[in-house]
């Protein structure tokens, strides 16, 4: 888009299942204060056309009402630029054309109309409804790359060329500075250091998903590699599969979509209501269930209070549900001994602890012996692992002890746990 213009509509592009060209599915339009979605006659005349989302957006014509609380459809939002992509937009506007700017131009279409098109999830946004244009940045190397983000996060206006490249940055969820990078049958998301870290936190999301993996949880691969003296966290995604003539794109819904809750309700977002939607709308519930209760154990063995309902997504095939690889485990500095959950695991109890687990454990049809047995093997397995990780990732001794037994298998997190877990503790 060259215009300041605006926009009060955008029309809503889909990726079939298992296609690698996107066709044109509906209209998102303003309507007072909210955001509205209704599907185009063309789309709903397709034999292969499926639900953006259901029960939010069932196939139906007419503009299609909001779920309660919500100011736009839950899905559509998902598919959103967060704080981080946001940030780079605002860089472009008000940088070295701000003067040119209407302030009140800045509005939700502005971020989903010009952020890139290769977003997390099966979903683009355009001006037109005949003829897609994707937005797609400039291939540059990590080193640029980098150096963009740091500009935005000292909130220098970019130079054009800078501008460009981290223009796939600005379709991705997250506060964090990161962008999207391709590399031969490969996607990645790549996260970078930022210059408010206080410790090597891109050192330590990797140890985080490399031992989640050695646990046992179903984890995206990530690697590290080092770019202008700087770490870099590469994430392969497992919303793409490289096709022949292109790339097919997998639909995604976040646990926040599927609670029906948007960002100022996500403090009400639970472990337990969304293990009785597993129960009854996902693909092999039990064992889904037993990944997601297992997954709760090691964000707080991992220190991982960070565990909000955006960083918890199913792949969505038009029918049924499944849970998506895990990504984003990221231990998060705390200063003292107590911690909590982002999100609630049991009634309104979020405490980060071992104990609270196990208690919860009936709600995802895992009997006591069962959960212990999973929290003791992950115990014994992080302990076990950790020298090995940390020297992959090369973390300096400052760092691991400073990780080490304050997000790693903090203290904390054993009050109240039974003996065989407590004796774990060394």
């Amino acid at each position: 888009m060259t215009s300041d213009a605006k926009n009060t509509q955008a029309f809503v592009w889909v990726w079939l299942p298992d296609q690698t060209e996107p066709v044109v599915a509906g209209l998102l339009s303003a309507s007072g204060k909210q955001l509205v979605f209704n599907y185009g006659r063309s789309y709903l005349a397709r034999k292969d056309a499926i639900p953006l989302y259901e029960p939010e957006l069932p196939l139906r014509s007419g503009i299609l009402p909001l779920m309660a609380g919500l100011s736009m459809p839950s899905c559509i939002r998902d598919a959103a630029p967060d704080a981080w992509g946001r940030r780079i937009i605002i860089n472009r506007k008000f940088g070295v054309q701000s003067r040119n700017v209407d302030p009140g131009s800045v509005d939700e279409f502005t971020y989903l109309l010009e952020s890139g098109s290769d977003r997390i999830g099966a979903l683009d946004f355009q001006t037109s409804s005949a003829n897609y244009l994707a937005r797609e940045g400039a291939e540059v190397s990590l080193d640029k790359l980098l150096n963009a983000a740091a500009l935005v996060e000292k909130g220098v206006p970019l130079p054009a060329e800078l501008d460009q490249a981290l223009l796939h940055g600005t379709s991705i969820g997250g506060a964090r500075p990161k962008t999207m990078i391709t590399s031969g049958n490969k996607k990645f998301v790549a996260k970078f250091s930022s210059q408010n870290d206080l410790y090597g936190v891109v050192k330590a999301e990797y140890i985080a998903m490399r031992l989640a993996a050695d646990v046992g949880l179903t984890v995206a691969p990530v690697s590290l590699e080092r770019a202008a003296g700087k770490d870099v966290l590469l994430i392969e995604r497992f919303d793409r599969v490289k096709m022949e003539g292109g790339w097919s794109r997998k639909a995604m819904v976040s646990a926040l979509t599927l609670l029906e809750l948007d960002e100022l309700m996500a403090r009400y977002a639970s472990y337990e209501q969304l293990a009785t939607i597993i129960r009854h709308r996902f693909q092999a519930p039990r064992e889904t269930l037993k990944e997601l209760f297992a997954r709760m154990l090691f964000n707080i063995l991992c220190g991982n209070t960070d565990d909000h309902a955006r960083n918890h997504a199913a792949f969505w095939n038009g029918k049924e549900l499944s849970l998506t690889p895990a990504y984003d485990i990221c231990p998060q500095n705390r200063t003292g001994g107590e911690a909590t959950q982002a999100m609630l695991i049991m009634g309104q109890e979020r405490a980060s602890q071992i104990a609270l687990c196990l208690k919860a454990a009936p709600l995802f049809l895992i009997n006591n012996a069962e959960a212990i047995l999973l929290a003791t093997r992950q115990i014994k397995t992080i302990k076990q692992r950790w020298p090995t990780v940390c020297d992959e990732a090369k973390l300096s001794m400052v760092d691991r002890n400073f990780l080490w037994r304050r997000q790693f298998l903090n203290p904390y997190a054993f009050l109240g746990a039974p003996e065989a877990v407590t004796n774990l503790i060394d």
